[in-house]
């Protein structure tokens, strides 16, 4: 039976206990000698009872790795000699290289996700992690900024926080900020914050109506990634100031995106939408569909009980969670296009759905019975693609949007995709959390959250 792993280490037969071999060669398993509901099938994915420790094994192991990778010191490119006076500006000034960017908009969300994880597991290295970072970054801004100025056609390190060009340069970053700002970690943020959302607010392109969007690479084009790249750190700017302006964007924006480009009969949101055309090619990208997840998630995180957008922003959480649960693999991982079983499982899109998930039964959002183990399925999976070096496998690399599905089948994977770390910690500090408050128990094999 090429579908069990292993079989009951001994049954009694006719009042003979049979063992190993003796059992497949002198009895058929059969309902009268064998309780075959209790036989442990082959899971692909580890299917069992988890504890919060080994969840933080695996939180410490993606940490340990991101420290090594990640240096913080400012070098001369042409000898990789550090330089430590930053009074004058070296023509070859630049950060020292790692294995990862710390200004990009994937280490936005890392960041905030170290944050997250020091928050819930008590584990002061990971918000070391993210305060020594942004408080390097907040010391050697005026560093790079005198640089620009002097040597303005030389290749600038820190040019997407100096220059933002697009919601990618600013917004997940931007959001990290003022949650470092608001934990009182990370030096003084606020005018590199102020900077940032200046750009949102008032540099972005929009739709006439107001709807965040972009020129490329059609005229008037919507990109559901850059719900993230804008909402959360506009909320979090509400949170920040108290002025109610910026939650009344974060909920526009919301609704604007998902009137266009959710699909109510699928439960899950296209790619892209662009204005000039009569027909809308959809195709569910994974990780923009945990974007604008994860939005939602971190919207309702800061968003006044009162306000008049909570139940809407709610409301659509619930049905793209529904939406997704109906595409979760048996494997708990979701697929690259989320409707095609014929594209690959994703990792990077299967950590946010994870933290989401588990993060909205932490807050009381959603039905924990409901969700929980399909939270936790997709948790385990993910812990399958963090080798022992730390590095997260599995994820696909940045990726545009297309009106052909060749394109979204065959992007490429890699280790090196900044973008599946932040969404591993994110869920894992989730399900940490969860585990906590909500042991989980098997009953009659099948995973279960009573408590």
């Amino acid at each position: 039976m090429n579908c069990l792993r292993h079989l009951a280490a001994s049954v009694f037969v006719t009042g003979t206990l049979l063992m190993g071999p003796a059992l497949a060669q002198k009895a058929p398993l059969t309902d009268a000698n064998t309780p075959l509901h209790a036989l442990q099938p082959d899971y692909l994915t580890p299917y069992r009872e988890v504890s919060p420790q080994e969840v933080k094994g695996v939180l410490d192991r993606v940490r340990a790795y991101l420290e090594a990778v990640t240096p913080t010191q400012v070098v001369d490119r042409a000898t990789a000699a550090v330089i430590t006076d930053r009074k004058k500006p070296v023509q070859n000034a630049a950060l020292q290289a790692g294995d990862f960017r710390l200004t990009s908009y994937e280490w936005g969300v890392t960041y905030g996700a170290m944050l997250l994880a020091g928050q819930v597991t008590g584990d002061k290295r990971y918000t070391d992690y993210t305060a020594a970072r942004m408080k390097f970054l907040s010391e050697v801004t005026p560093y790079f900024r005198a640089y620009q100025q002097k040597y303005p056609n030389e290749q600038n390190p820190l040019r997407q926080m100096l220059s933002p060009h697009a919601l990618d340069d600013a917004g997940a970053m931007c959001m990290a900020m003022i949650k470092a700002e608001r934990a009182g970690v990370g030096g003084n943020l606020r005018p590199q914050i102020d900077l940032y959302m200046d750009y949102i607010m008032n540099k972005e392109y929009r739709l006439a109506d107001g709807t965040l969007a972009r020129n490329r690479p059609l005229p008037n084009t919507l990109w559901l990634d850059d719900l993230y790249m804008s909402v959360p750190a506009i909320a979090q700017m509400g949170k920040l100031t108290g002025d109610t302006k910026y939650y009344d964007e974060a909920v526009k924006q919301v609704r604007q995106f998902s009137q266009r480009m959710f699909n109510r009969e699928k439960g899950v949101y296209m790619h892209g939408w662009v204005e000039s055309m009569e027909t809308h090619p959809q195709f569910h990208w994974g990780r923009a569909n945990g974007w604008a997840l994860m939005t939602k998630v971190e919207l309702l995180e800061v968003l006044p009980e009162n306000h008049p957008g909570r139940a809407e922003v709610l409301a659509l959480l619930k049905a793209h969670i529904r939406g997704l649960a109906s595409y979760q693999s048996g494997e708990g991982f979701w697929h690259q296009l989320l409707d095609r079983n014929d594209s690959y499982l994703e990792t990077s899109a299967t950590a946010i759905y994870a933290y989401c998930i588990a993060h909205a039964i932490n807050r009381g959002w959603i039905d924990r019975q409901a969700h929980a183990s399909m939270a936790l399925l997709a948790w385990n999976a993910v812990s399958t693609k963090v080798n022992e070096k730390g590095q997260v496998e599995g994820t696909c690399v940045g990726t545009g949007m297309a009106f052909d599905p060749a394109f979204y089948y065959y992007r490429p994977i890699s280790p090196y995709a900044a973008h599946g770390y932040g969404p591993v910690l994110l869920a894992g500090a989730a399900m940490y959390q969860l585990l906590q408050e909500h042991p989980n128990k098997m009953n009659d094999s099948a995973m279960m959250f009573p408590n």
